[in-house]
């Protein structure tokens, strides 16, 4: 995402989700816990612009996505989602949709890790959530469940049949998008679909200690490798040599390079700067 800004200010209040930032790590909530932290049109349009906003800015080197009290995010509300776009013509429901996979876009293009702390359910549009960060840190208590079936729409929403069969499997993927049967946390980690399985209730914690880990480190070199994985998913295996190429003798120019050899030479801890 571009670095450069036009006139408006960053926005410091937003109404459907809580954001922190300290020591590069910015901590995004989802705050409806009474409602299971379902989404609403202001929560998809508020992860929208504040991870653009983030992205801009320049200072968070990770992002911690988590949600308030029992469970991680039950997906899209019933009734301020699915019962309102029941009124909707076409238009208006293609520009929703668009919508909720620019969200997902968004997790995938920011130049930063994204780390879903999942504890409880992650369903529907949740599930799809934490199946676009870069790691899943769950606790015991976590459930997956890509339920887009089971209101009668296709099991492929907001990319999910893009990203889906590249993290667990064609096999795997079929099964869970085609049934919409909740995943519990061991077969998740089995399969593939959690990174870090943590602790009962420590799910928060673990992902803000690989968080912190990941905002110590090269942030640019994180940048690019994260760049590749998206980008390369549908290259020829020329084309992605190629890239990687490219992308090695840019970073080869970086400050975070050089400090790596003074570091080693000096028998030191690099002091990355991201650059």
């Amino acid at each position: 995402m571009s670095p450069f800004t036009g006139s408006a200010a960053r926005t410091c209040d937003w109404q459907h989700l809580r954001c922190e930032v300290a020591d590069g790590v910015a901590t995004v909530t989802l705050a409806r816990p009474e409602k299971l932290n379902a989404l609403t049109f202001g929560a998809y349009a508020d992860l929208r612009d504040l991870l653009a906003e983030l992205s801009r800015e320049g200072s968070v080197r990770a992002l911690v996505l988590a949600g308030e009290g029992r469970g991680f995010c039950s997906g899209g509300d019933v009734d301020e989602i699915i019962g309102a776009t029941l009124s909707m013509d076409t238009a208006q429901l293609l520009d929703f949709n668009r919508m909720t996979g620019q969200v997902v876009r968004a997790v995938r293009e920011c130049p930063f890790p994204v780390i879903a702390a999942v504890h409880g359910v992650a369903a529907g549009a949740g599930a799809v959530l934490a199946l676009a960060a870069d790691f899943r840190v769950a606790d015991p208590s976590a459930r997956f469940a890509f339920l887009f079936t089971r209101v009668g729409l296709s099991g492929g929403d907001m990319g999910a049949a893009y990203l889906l069969p590249r993290v667990v499997g064609l096999g795997h993927a079929t099964r869970l998008l085609m049934l919409g049967e909740p995943v519990r946390a061991p077969e998740a980690e089995r399969i593939g679909l959690i990174s870090e399985l943590a602790d009962e209730g420590d799910a928060d914690e673990a992902a803000q200690r690989l968080a912190r880990r990941l905002a110590e480190g090269p942030a640019l070199a994180y940048a690019q490798t994260k760049a590749l994985l998206t980008a390369e998913l549908d290259m020829p295996l020329a084309a992605s040599v190629e890239l990687d190429a490219s992308t090695q003798a840019l970073l080869m120019t970086g400050e975070d390079y050089a400090e790596f050899h003074a570091a080693f030479t000096e028998k030191r801890a690099p002091k990355w700067r991201g650059r």
